[in-house]
């Protein structure tokens, strides 16, 4: 069971909130997560931190703009997940509005896995590239880069994942995580720094000339790619990566999205008038992932870069038909899953770590973190990689984490013990992707496992839903509900979570597995759904909930949807 708790709240920074026009309820949310002032969450373009804190990027913007203008070609290697194919589609479109030659490639995950590998420059080195620039990937590329190198091929790394023990001998590295680097969102999503990159390009092509001072493609243009990349990625929405995310739903709001995004709304059933944080993170990105786990992430990258839409909406279509196969494939992996961890004390353990020859690798990553939420530990699934070496049997493992873990620091403390074991790793702190001998799963069990033990304390394994705490009866109401919806919630600015005690007048089980419920809070009678879990409650419930607009029929009225609940 959860531990239900409140979230600190800061009086006097609410006072001051409301005093310059926020809603009251609004203000103390706003408060509670280290908003100051208004000005903090008004979220507009003349707020976000100048390209030039970015280190390496005047560098990087000199050797596209010196590309442009000798006709090279340039080759866009990009990630096979959402911020991966954003990032593509951002420099696509951004760079042929620039007078590039450009193209990309997006590696096989099944047959190359993440980077830029050697494989991967052996491939790009067939279509002749005077320069390869990486979106949301390379930083960790010592060998892929040095094989660029050889071949004469320029190298413009763009990342923002954690660097390793040395960087790659590129051309140039844009990268706020990287050492030196000044810059202060350091959660950037790898879109967002593609984005920075655009910038400071567009600006270096107007100091000479070949734009008029204030000429050049609109980038703004592609803040609804950059959204998407940034809520998909589930890095922490800073201020920076809010007016980002805020900026990008303007756009798709006032319906001036990407022809691709508007196909793949319209397959998810989502009306992008009312885009939220929400559909970005749950039904759009689902499907653009789908292609890089089951197929090919350039399904994903034309659908963003099309301005056709009969074209944007077949593709969309087509991402749809692999999300459903997507959720088939994970919801049997579960119950194995499932399974496997009956026969475990999760009570006695820090950590899950599980294998199964019949996984696909492309759906592990999903699978572990239901995983995680599920018993709140740190979990890593593993797949067979789909190769054979002559030394052994690679399997590839998709770790999530828990509050208080670092993953990929925990990868590190295991590869220095256990040196040679761990073939590759990287990740963040919340997620961690690792490569390693199958006959060697049981030794890293073991071995992450003590290490877990090393990091946390048992209080940390404890499951503890942290809440704005109640909310007034007069504010329990569908224009509070919308207006909450139509807010910028994500990665480190958590959705509101109210909590509060109900009389359970009612309850029945829907759809097999959903729980449809009627509460009585000081004798008003509420509707509310509890998703996937049919685990009856007692008649009286201190529940965390969130407040929801249900739509139906053309309808719409106030929804609660209870997270978690205790005895009240």
């Amino acid at each position: 069971m959860s531990r239900i708790t409140l979230r600190r709240t800061r009086v006097a920074v609410e006072e001051r909130l409301v005093g310059e026009g926020v809603h009251p309820v609004l203000a103390r949310l706003f408060a509670s997560r280290g908003v100051e002032r208004r000005a903090d969450i008004d979220g507009g373009l003349a707020a976000l931190l100048p390209p030039e804190g970015l280190l390496g990027i005047a560098r990087a913007a000199t050797l596209l703009a010196d590309a442009i203008a000798a006709q090279q070609k340039i080759l866009i290697v990009a990630d096979y997940d959402c911020d991966g194919a954003t990032a593509c589609a951002v420099g696509l479109r951004a760079l042929r509005a620039m007078g590039a030659k450009v193209d990309y490639l997006v590696p096989d995950r099944f047959r190359f896995g993440y980077g830029l590998t050697p494989g991967i420059v052996a491939l790009a080195g067939e279509r002749r590239p005077d320069m390869i620039v990486t979106v949301d990937n390379g930083i960790a590329s010592v060998e892929g880069v040095d094989a660029a190198n050889a071949l004469g091929i320029a190298v413009v790394v763009t990342d923002h994942h954690l660097p390793g023990q040395s960087l790659p001998a590129a051309a140039a590295i844009v990268n706020p995580n990287q050492p030196g680097c000044g810059f202060a969102s350091k959660a950037i999503a790898g879109v967002g720094v593609m984005f920075y990159v655009m910038l400071a390009l567009r600006a270096e092509l107007r100091r000479r000339g070949t734009f008029a001072a204030e000429g050049g493609p609109v980038l703004a243009e592609l803040l609804d790619l950059v959204a998407l990349g940034t809520v998909a990625d589930v890095v922490r929405l800073d201020s920076n990566n809010r007016i980002l995310v805020t900026q990008g739903l303007k756009r798709m709001r006032a319906g001036r999205l990407n022809v691709g995004l508007k196909a793949l709304f319209a397959v998810a059933g989502r009306v992008f008038d009312r885009a939220s944080t929400f559909d970005l993170g749950f039904a759009i990105a689902p499907r653009l992932n789908a292609a890089g786990r089951l197929d090919d992430m350039s399904l994903g990258i034309e659908c963003l870069a099309t301005d056709d839409e009969a074209t944007a909406l077949n593709i969309a279509r087509r991402l749809d038909e692999l999300n459903r196969a997507r959720r088939g494939i994970e919801a049997g992996m579960k119950e194995q899953a499932d399974a496997l961890i009956e026969a475990v004390d999760i009570g006695e353990r820090y950590s899950i770590s599980l294998y199964d020859p019949a996984w696909h690798q492309g759906v592990v990553g999903i699978v572990a973190g239901r995983l995680k939420d599920r018993h709140h530990r740190p979990v890593f699934a593993f797949a067979p990689a789909g190769n054979e070496p002559a030394d052994g049997r690679q399997i590839r493992g998709s770790g999530r984490s828990i509050n208080g873990l670092h993953l990929r620091d925990a990868l590190d403390l295991v590869d220095k013990r256990f040196p040679g074991m761990l073939l590759r790793f990287g990740g963040h702190a919340a997620a961690a992707g690792i490569t390693l001998l199958e006959a060697d799963f049981p030794r890293f069990e073991a071995a992450l496992e003590t290490v877990i033990r090393e990091l946390l304390a048992p209080a940390d394994l404890a499951r503890v839903v942290e809440t704005d705490g109640p909310l007034e009866a007069s504010y329990l109401s569908l224009s509070v509900a919308r207006m909450l919806e139509q807010q910028i919630w994500g990665q480190g600015f958590p959705q509101p979570l109210f909590s509060g005690e109900f009389a359970v007048r009612n309850q029945r089980i829907v759809g097999e597995k959903h729980l449809k419920l009627r509460l009585d809070a000081g004798g008003r009678t509420l509707e509310a759904m509890r998703f996937n879990s049919a685990e009856p409650l007692p008649a009286k419930v201190h529940a965390a909930y969130r407040i929801a607009v249900n739509e139906y029929n053309g309808m719409q009225n106030l929804q609660l949807v209870i997270d978690e609940w205790e005895p009240a």
